[in-house]
């Protein structure tokens, strides 16, 4: 009897000694997860401190700053009187000025002169070494035959046309431009084939005033109702199907000479007057100048150049081209819905992560796009129910034993 309760307390003594030592293995193990655990759910921590805490060696040692004293504007004393900062005028000297000073202004004086000396220079190379008054003694002759379709009418001609004897000589006139763009030519032309025209193409070439000056500004209006008269008569003379007027000035003066009417508010196009004794109609368009203020480029007179074929077209009983000149474009957007239900054509699924794509986390810009991979997460609960088992295990073992 006596050994059998030694033998029991010997097994009792082992069994609580491992019973403890087993519980501190568990407890162990489970601290050392749940540090495991928090390290894995933040990992940014790792790598933000070690970062942070670089800043005070690179920077070197700092003192502390110390508080200095601040300036502050003091008011001033009743006693005390007021500072005026007195400025003495300084004294030119008298007398003739330095020699340099007279030297520098002769060398001045002399490149302005050699400076003016270009300039007419230039002027006179303008015309191949002719003087503006001997350009200005130069007339420019008119393309004209009997019975053209077109007759296009200036105001007077220009020191360039007068100089080279050409209509629309200018490089910066949109006169040839808009010619072709309209299709009133086959191909792009320049004023060396204006003598070409009328039999071409039967368009003709004439102005108002015969002078030649730098502008329509420099004529008189005793000189521009005489040339309205003497257009008249080439009008009644060549009888053209169209007098194309190029500029709006013109034809007021023109109207206001010949069929005494005082034109207001004038509309670009076929204009309400016809030649007196002919069949010849007026037709308006915006001056071709590049100085034009209300069209001034080229793209925006071509439309009244398009008109004017038309209008010649309709006059000779030309049918139109077959070709598409423009095609109306529409768009409805409730038809282009159901066709594209028709086509079972589905709309594109919202993808929730492409917003998160370019997120910030934690004031740090993320470099990559897609989000890291979650890692799995240790259930503690199976070490607190082992736990469990082994308390219970161990009671029912001393119950037995005792």
């Amino acid at each position: 009897m006596t050994v059998f309760l030694a033998i029991r307390s010997i097994l009792c003594v082992c069994l609580l000694s491992s019973f403890i030592i087993t519980i501190f293995i568990i407890i162990i193990i489970i601290y050392f997860l749940s540090r495991y655990q928090a390290n894995q759910q933040h990992p940014e921590a790792q790598y933000m401190l070690p970062y942070h805490s670089l800043g005070h060696y690179a920077d070197g040692y700092m003192e502390e700053p110390v508080m200095a004293e601040l300036s502050v504007h003091r008011e001033p004393s009743e006693n005390q009187e007021p500072f005026y900062h007195t400025v003495t005028p300084v004294k030119k000297k008298r007398g003739r000025p330095a020699k340099q000073q007279v030297a520098d202004k002769e060398v001045k004086e002399e490149m302005d002169e050699a400076e003016a000396a270009k300039k007419a220079k230039r002027v006179l190379n303008r015309f191949n070494g002719m003087s503006v008054a001997e350009v200005m003694a130069k007339t420019l002759p008119d393309v004209l035959a009997y019975n053209l379709d077109i007759l296009i009418i200036g105001i007077n001609p220009g020191l360039i046309s007068a100089y080279k004897g050409r209509h629309y000589p200018n490089p910066g006139n949109h006169f040839w431009k808009c010619l072709f763009l309209s299709g009133l030519t086959e191909q792009q032309l320049n004023y060396m084939h204006d003598q070409s025209l009328p039999e071409k193409y039967s368009i003709g070439f004439t102005n108002m005033v015969e002078r030649t000056t730098p502008g329509s500004k420099d004529l008189s209006s005793k000189e521009i109702r005489e040339g309205g008269r003497q257009l008249l008569e080439k009008l009644q003379k060549y009888k053209p199907l169209i007098a194309a007027f190029n500029g709006k000035g013109i034809y007021e003066i023109f109207c206001k000479e010949i069929f005494g009417v005082k034109a207001k508010n004038l509309e670009f196009g076929l204009q309400p007057y016809k030649i007196p004794d002919t069949e010849t109609v007026c037709f308006l368009m915006p001056s071709s100048s590049p100085r034009c203020a209300q069209f001034p480029r080229a793209q925006d007179k071509v439309h009244f150049y398009i008109k004017l074929k038309e209008l010649r077209d309709q006059m000779k009983g030309l049918t139109p081209n077959g070709e598409v000149l423009e095609t109306r474009y529409s768009f409805d957007l409730q038809l282009a819905k159901e066709d594209a239900k028709r086509m079972a054509i589905k709309e594109e699924q919202v993808d929730p992560e492409y917003e998160s794509c370019s997120g910030v986390h934690d004031g740090v810009r993320q470099s990559n796009c897609a989000a890291p991979a979650e890692l799995p997460r240790r259930d503690l609960s199976y070490f607190s129910n082992s736990l469990v088992s082994v308390f219970m295990v161990f009671f029912i073992t001393i119950y037995c034993i005792m």
